[in-house]
């Protein structure tokens, strides 16, 4: 069915005319912004699918090219999303330093901090957005690490969850030397590896103890 097979107070812009925007389902507000659909599948359809793939909020924390890429949606549909939600931000003063953004080691310990003192060794992973802001942090792992226990399709399904586009690898050394192992290197080219396959970047792998930390990517080993 068409837009305009629809009887005018089922139609979004209509709806919004006559009812007000806070009236409107969250397909329809969608629907407006789209403006038309595609052959084969009305607007409001369009945006249906498009809202059940992905939810309000990730959908306004898309990129440019994440957004043309969805069916549906294309080039200058992209713009006029991403031009709103931009407005709206500005509006309402929401900065997108609420994210904390990845720089360096130091920014990368400081979200590990709590690792400094435990006596097991912990692999977390940082995920993050193109922005080199984290998006998630997630505990992967507890005890010695070897590369029987430690799987990269664990750290890849949560990126692919999280939508990242970059990881970056933490764990711990009890025993407070900051070197890495032999195990701990292949553990991270086998993550590495897998990341180039899955098109996601590991950016860095840090150790830290209580007073130091080392990098993998400073020491060229990634």
């Amino acid at each position: 069915m068409r837009i305009k097979d629809l009887s005018k107070i089922e139609r979004p812009r209509e709806k919004l005319i006559s009812k007000g925007p806070g009236n409107l389902k969250d397909e329809e507000l969608l629907a407006i912004l789209l403006g038309t659909g595609i052959k084969g599948k009305n607007v409001i359809e369009i945006a249906k699918q498009i809202l059940r793939k992905h939810s309000k909020k990730r959908l306004l924390q898309l990129e440019y090219k994440e957004l043309a890429k969805i069916k549906g949606i294309g080039s200058a549909k992209a713009c006029t999303i991403l031009a709103s939600t931009e407005l709206v931000k500005r509006a309402l003063k929401i900065q997108d330093e609420t994210l904390p953004i990845i720089k360096s080691v130091k920014d990368v310990v400081a979200q590990a901090v709590y690792m400094r003192d435990k006596t097991r060794e912990h692999l977390m992973v940082i995920y993050l957005n193109a922005r080199n802001e984290m998006i998630f942090k997630k505990p992967m792992f507890i005890g010695t690490l070897n590369a029987n226990l430690v799987h990269p399709r664990e750290i890849f399904a949560e990126a692919l969850k999280q939508n990242a586009a970059s990881v970056i690898l933490v764990h711990n050394h009890p025993s407070g030397d900051s070197d890495p192992s032999e195990d701990d290197i292949n553990i991270t080219k086998r993550i590495v590896q897998a990341g180039k396959i899955m098109g996601i970047d590991v950016l860095d792998h840090i150790i830290i103890t209580k007073t130091k930390a080392f990098s993998f990517k400073e020491n060229k080993l990634i």
